[in-house]
């Protein structure tokens, strides 16, 4: 298989996974404004889940540019990733319909600390074939740091669920905030090793 066939193939699915979950937000059937008020927390649960999404395209865009040739542990890994990814519809939609209730958040923040980790083993799965690379070994270093930071805080958002959901909110969103722009230091570092 080749590199760009998988790297296709995991562009579909995380784009069926945003159409998914933006069909999970019903049109309301009263043209009132009240009426969007109704749909807020779908909208809100979609949006954040729409960010996620986009951040895990953009990360996994950015270490598949580090290799050329893949095996079974990346082929793997990747399917790994892509199974909790698909399930962030099922998270999002429950999450939206009970209003950042307890359990569904709790059940969100699981499921990112799973996808979190998922990332992780994949990143591990690249970094073994690119280990002749000590600037581009470096770069996954900084990357792996992000991505501790991140299990950090969604471990803490599940325990935070039971005190109050905004504080599991608020920690998603720092999560987002930290890797809504793809880390450069692979760029940096592909740039060094190949120039």
């Amino acid at each position: 298989m080749s590199k760009s066939r998988l790297e296709a193939f995991s562009d579909g699915v995380l784009a069926i996974i945003i159409t998914i979950m933006v069909l999970e937000i019903k049109t309301p059937h009263n043209a009132g404004w009240s009426a969007l008020r109704e749909i807020y927390p779908y909208f809100l649960s979609y949006v954040l889940s729409f960010v996620f999404v986009g951040i895990y395209w953009g990360n996994h865009h950015h270490l598949f540019h580090t290799f050329q040739n893949i095996n079974a542990g990346i082929i793997w890994s990747n399917m790994n990733l892509l199974f909790w990814l698909s399930l962030i519809p099922f998270a999002t939609g429950w999450m939206g319909e009970n209003r950042f209730a307890q359990n569904p958040v709790i059940l969100y923040a699981g499921l990112l600390l799973t996808c979190g980790i998922s990332f992780t083993i994949l990143q591990l799965c690249i970094q073994r074939v690119n280990r002749n690379n000590p600037q581009l070994m470096q770069a996954f270093e900084r990357v792996m740091r992000k991505g501790i930071f991140s299990v950090v805080c969604y471990s803490l958002a599940i325990p935070l669920a039971y005190y109050n959901t905004i504080f599991s909110g608020v920690l998603f969103v720092l999560v987002a905030v930290i890797w809504i722009v793809p880390d450069r230091n692979i760029e940096r570092a592909l740039g060094k090793y190949n120039g």
